[in-house]
């Protein structure tokens, strides 16, 4: 009985013969269905490919793992820290970073910028050297050879490499007293700037120095840190990393790890993809009132035929079963087509990079298995519940004149 059910659900969807209102109503039901899911699919591959865009953009900002003090901005017992991470076979590498906020000067202009000092390991973490696009790194062969994010020289207007033009740094002197010269308010330094980096709007007013000018312009001892950034050889053992590490250096740091350092960020993104999956998921549960449409016209249009169903002795059960079994396969039918043209289209914009943010970058897409499995469970989800509700037809209904 339930193989007779099905027989007739699928004659009744895919017979050429019938009512032409019944077969496109039915039809329009399956090509909403497709459209929906198609753009179900193609926004969340979308926000798969803003994912790993992301990711990109802000690899230069965060290591593998961040350490700092907990009670203070300058890490205690350095030379305890440099040994443990030194010992640990887990640690490529690692660099000691100072960071503070300066004024900067040039040529009567002058803006509010970030100093970040670093060491010569600096690169081996974060490759920030890679995105330098005019000049050079600096050669930490001098402390006042410093790289600058290009807005902000720009701005400024300082020439690259120009031996004989040199911007000021100034920093601000902590302490309580009378001022009786210049030199109590501020220490500053002249800076020659040996090349320019693109900010990705993560690293916006930003200087990359030896950390060695930072430590002068902070009155602090040559070996200091504020924080040390870690790279590991393999990254999915961060956290495994970072309670060895934890139980190895006490109380007196924090260790935060890349997403931790950019939980806010992650938040952010992760709240937008929700909400555009709730707005499609509306889409789609409104799309399966076409599916409603289509049960109901089928059942008008089939009535007669029930009767006589009825009368042979086919239970009102399996009646039932068969108006369900054409709404889940009109169900079946538009979420395949749909993700068959919304992967199509997404590998068009992969290809040909047709459609863009603005002028230069094109939108990006990421093709993985579990949007596939998310688009299908939620029209599925919903198709099901429509073809459920509309399909308890009652035998009063058939019989009745």
């Amino acid at each position: 009985m339930k193989n007779i059910a099905f027989y007739i659900a699928s004659r009744y969807l895919l017979s050429k013969k019938g009512s032409t209102a019944v077969t496109f109503i039915t039809w329009l039901a399956v090509g909403a269905m497709t459209v929906a899911v198609t753009a179900m699919f193609v926004i969340i591959s979308v926000f798969s490919g803003l994912e790993d865009l992301n990711k990109d953009l802000i690899s230069n900002l965060h290591a593998d793992l961040t350490l700092k003090s907990s009670t203070g901005k300058t890490i205690k017992n350095i030379d305890k820290v440099d040994n443990v991470l030194k010992s640990d076979k887990e640690i490529t590498s690692f660099s000691k970073v100072i960071e503070e906020k300066i004024y900067i000067s040039y040529n009567g202009k002058g803006d509010i910028a970030y100093l970040r000092g670093v060491d010569s390991a600096y690169t081996k973490v974060n490759p920030i050297d890679k995105d330098v696009f005019y000049g050079s790194y600096p050669s930490f062969e001098y402390s006042n050879e410093v790289l600058m994010e290009n807005s902000l020289d720009n701005r400024l207007s300082i020439p690259i490499a120009s031996s004989g033009d040199y911007a000021t740094l100034f920093m601000p002197k902590p302490g309580t007293g009378i001022i009786n010269k210049e030199e109590d308010i501020y220490n500053k330094k002249d800076i020659l700037i040996t090349g320019v980096f693109p900010g990705k709007d993560q690293l916006d007013n930003y200087i990359i120095s030896p950390i060695e000018l930072t430590q002068e312009l902070l009155n602090l001892p040559k070996h200091s840190a504020y924080q040390i950034v870690i790279k590991l050889k393999n990254p999915d053992n961060t956290d495994s990393v970072k309670q060895r590490l934890l139980s190895s250096l006490g109380k007196d740091v924090e260790i935060k790890t890349k997403e931790e350092e950019n939980a806010a960020f992650w938040k952010m993104i992760n709240t937008e993809k929700l909400f555009i999956y709730l707005i499609f998921a509306l889409v789609i549960f409104i799309t399966t009132f076409n599916l409603a449409g289509a049960i109901i016209i089928l059942q008008l249009d089939k009535k007669e035929q029930a009767k006589s169903l009825i009368s042979l002795g086919f239970p009102l059960s399996h009646l039932r079963r068969i108006y369900f079994y054409t709404g889940i396969l009109i169900v079946v039918l538009g979420v395949i087509s749909g993700l068959i043209l919304g992967t199509a289209l997404c590998y068009f914009q992969l290809y040909t990079e047709f459609f863009k943010a603005n002028e230069t970058l094109p939108f990006p897409v990421r093709i993985v298995g579990k949007n596939y499995f998310t688009v299908a469970i939620t029209a599925s989800l919903f198709g099901f519940i429509i073809s459920w509700a509309f399909s308890k037809i009652s035998k009063e209904y058939i019989t009745k004149n």
